[in-house]
C-alpha cells in the first residue's frame, strides 16, 4: 500500500478529533454564557424589585401598607414563589398583613402563634424551611391549613427589630421544591426593608406627634403671654386714671375683643333703669347709631 495512504487514515481521525473538541469547546462557551446571562438577568430583577421597595418606603413615610403590598409581590415573583405573605405579631397571635398570589387570604385574619410555621419563626426569631407543610407533624395548625387550601414547600422569614421579631414575611409553592440558599437570603432582605417600613412610620408618626405638641405648647404659651399684657395694660391705664373710668373701659373692651377672637363687643353699665353703652370696638357708624 503506498505511504500516502497510509497517513491519510491518522490525519482524518486526528481531524475529527480535533472538530469534535472544537464542537464540546463551543458547547460549554454557549453554557456558561447561558448561565452568566440568566445570573445577570436575576441579579438585575432583585436589584429592580429592591429598588421598588425602598422608592415606595420613601414615598410613604405615614404608612406600611403600600410597602407590604410592594414586598409579597415582589417575593413571589422574584423567587418564583405561587405566594407570598407577611404577617404581624400581635400577642399570642399573628395577624395578616398582606398577601399576594391566587391561594385565598383574608386581610386582618388572624392565626396562632403555636401550631404554625409563621408562629415558629416569630417565636424562635429564625428562618423556617419545611418542604412538604402537609406533611409535617410538628406543625398541626399549619399542616392543616396546608391540607386544606393545597401549599407544600413553605418558607418564613422573621421580621427582626433589635434580634426579637415582630412578624415575619413567607413564600409557598403548591409543589414539594425547596427554595434555594439565594432566595432565601433575598426573602431576608425583603424582611429587612419591611422593618425599616415600619421603624419608619413610627418615627415618622412620632416626630409628628412632638412637632404637634410643641405647636399646642407654644400656642398655650403665646395665649398666656397675651393675657398677661392685657392685663397689665388694664392695670396700667387703671393706675393712669384714678379719675376716670372711660380709658379703662375703652381698653378692657379693645382687648376682650382681640384676645377672643371677636368681631366688635361693648361695655355697659346699667342705672337701674336703662342700659348706656359706655364703650365699643368693632362697631360700624352704622351699628353705633342703630
Amino acid at each position: 500500500m503506498p505511504r500516502g495512504k497510509k497517513d491519510a487514515k491518522p490525519a482524518k481521525a486526528k481531524i475529527e478529533a480535533e472538530l469534535a473538541a472544537a464542537r464540546e469547546a463551543l458547547k460549554q462557551e454557549a453554557s456558561r454564557r447561558r448561565k452568566a446571562d440568566k445570573h445577570l438577568a436575576e441579579s438585575l430583577e432583585q436589584q429592580a424589585a429592591t429598588a421598588e421597595i425602598l422608592r415606595v418606603i420613601s414615598s410613604s413615610p405615614t404608612d406600611f401598607q403600600p410597602v407590604f403590598d410592594t414586598i409579597v409581590r415582589n417575593a413571589a415573583r422574584v423567587c418564583e414563589a405561587f405566594d407570598a405573605l407577611l404577617v404581624l405579631a400581635d400577642g399570642d397571635e399573628y395577624v395578616r398583613r398582606a398577601h399576594y398570589g391566587p391561594i385565598e387570604a383574608v386581610l386582618g385574619e388572624r392565626h396562632p402563634l403555636r401550631g404554625t410555621v409563621s408562629g415558629r419563626a416569630i417565636l424562635e426569631a429564625r428562618v423556617i424551611q419545611v418542604e412538604n407543610l402537609a406533611e409535617a407533624s410538628d406543625y398541626p395548625a399549619g399542616r392543616a391549613l396546608a391540607q386544606r387550601i393545597g401549599y407544600r414547600t413553605t418558607l418564613i422569614v422573621p421580621l427582626l427589630r433589635a434580634g426579637a421579631a415582630i412578624g415575619a414575611v413567607g413564600i409557598r409553592r403548591t409543589e414539594v421544591l425547596p427554595f434555594s440558599d439565594k432566595q432565601i437570603e433575598l426573602l431576608q432582605t425583603f424582611a429587612d426593608q419591611a422593618v425599616i417600613a415600619i421603624e419608619n412610620v413610627h418615627l415618622f408618626t412620632d416626630v409628628q406627634q412632638r412637632n404637634e405638641a410643641l405647636t399646642r405648647a407654644h400656642a398655650q404659651v403665646t395665649e398666656s403671654l397675651e393675657q398677661q399684657t392685657a392685663t397689665s395694660e388694664i392695670l396700667r391705664v387703671i393706675s393712669q386714671s384714678p379719675t376716670e373710668a372711660q380709658p379703662v373701659f375703652e381698653t378692657i373692651v379693645r382687648n376682650a375683643v382681640r384676645l377672643c377672637g371677636g368681631e366688635h363687643g361693648g361695655v355697659y353699665r346699667f342705672d337701674g333703669q336703662l342700659v348706656h353703652s359706655v364703650a365699643h370696638d368693632g362697631f360700624t357708624p352704622e351699628e353705633l347709631e342703630a
